[in-house]
This record gives structure tokens, sequence and C-alpha cells, in this order.
């Protein structure tokens, strides 16, 4: 589990394609610190388990087809930023929301409207997620919690203060590029107990 918080921009310092997987290598030393085999680490949202720590400050990690086909790890390009966060540990301060790690899709940015202080981003919502995000409520973009501050039939708004504009990159995707989303767990949960199995 993660709260959406990130820890750091790292980099992809390396990309092997395989027949349906893909390796990648991320540079993040703060994320590395402590980090071993099997520990889970949130790549832009995604949640992959290290294979190798690296002496450079990196690690590698498999990403499987479902999870290429389902998120923006499918374009991710050597030298590209990524947001990186540690799985949360039990005893540290929920500073986000729950964020799981699994994207339930992506977005592409519509419009950016900057204003002194702050930025409203505007990011076009697939329909099948369009009934899981509320005005006021949590989503998470690229791995980094943020409260939806407007909401429309194919789109959503969020407000990035100016931490969040320069320490990730949903601060600097330009206009066209491509997201990670996951909405609340708390809502599919809530719709799978009303409407029951099989609906």
């Amino acid at each position: 589990m993660f709260t959406g918080i990130v820890e750091e921009l790292g980099v992809l310092v390396d990309r092997k394609d395989l027949a349906d997987a893909a390796r990648l290598t991320i540079r993040g030393p703060v994320v590395t610190a402590d980090a071993g085999h099997g520990d889970s680490i949130a790549v832009n949202g995604v949640c992959l388990t290290v294979v190798d720590v690296l002496p450079d400050g990196a690690f590698t990690a498999d990403v499987m087809a479902e999870t290429l086909n389902r998120s923006s790890l499918q374009t991710l390009d050597v030298g590209n930023r990524v947001n990186l966060e540690r799985a949360a540990a039990v005893n540290s301060r929920l500073g986000g929301h729950i964020v799981q790690g699994h994207v339930d899709g992506t977005g592409s940015v519509i419009s950016r409207t900057p204003s002194e202080h702050w930025e409203v981003v505007r990011i076009g919502l697939p329909p099948a997620l369009s009934r899981y995000v509320v005005e006021k409520g949590s989503i998470t973009v690229d791995g980094v919690s943020l409260t939806v501050s407007a909401i429309g039939n194919d789109w959503f708004e969020v407000s990035l203060i100016p931490t969040t504009r320069e320490l990730t990159t949903v601060g600097h995707a330009p206009v066209g590029a491509t997201v990670n989303l996951e909405v609340d767990i708390i809502a599919k949960y809530v719709e799978r107990l009303m409407t029951g199995p099989g609906q």
C-alpha cells in the first residue's frame, strides 16, 4: 500500500523489452536507500517489485504485459523522469490517501491553467472510471494523491501547489501527455457491495 506522497523524481536509465514483458532499471537513491529484493516501489503510480538493487542507487523491476497495456509504462523511454514512492510503513502517517499502486486506466492532460500560486490541470477521464470520481474526492495521477477540484462527464481537474508542480511528473506533464489513474478503492468496494457479484 502507498499514500500517494511522492518521495523523489527518479530516472529510467535502462529498458529491456521482452516478448511479453519489460525489465526497467530506474535510478532513485532515496527509495533504494533501504530497499531490498522483493520490496514494493510505486513508479508513476504502478506498484513494481524490486528484483535487484544496484550500487549506483538504481533498482530493476520486471513489468508484465498486462501492466504495460494498462499504464503509461508502455511508452516510458530511457531518460524519462518518474515519480517514486516506497510502500507505506504501518507506523507512518497517511499523508495522502489509500493507494494500491494498481492502475485503473490512463487519461491525458487536456489543459493547464496557471495562476500566481497554483495551477489547474484538466485531465481526460475514461468513461468507465467517471462514476468513481467525485468533486473533493481523492484520485491518484501518476502516483500522486490529489484532490478533485472540478469534474465533468469525461474530465476532472486538480489544482497543483508549487511543491507538486516542482517535485512530480504531473507538474511538468505537457498537454497531450498520458498519465496513470487510480481511483479511490473505497468507491469500488462500495459499488461492489451495493450491486452484488456479477453486476
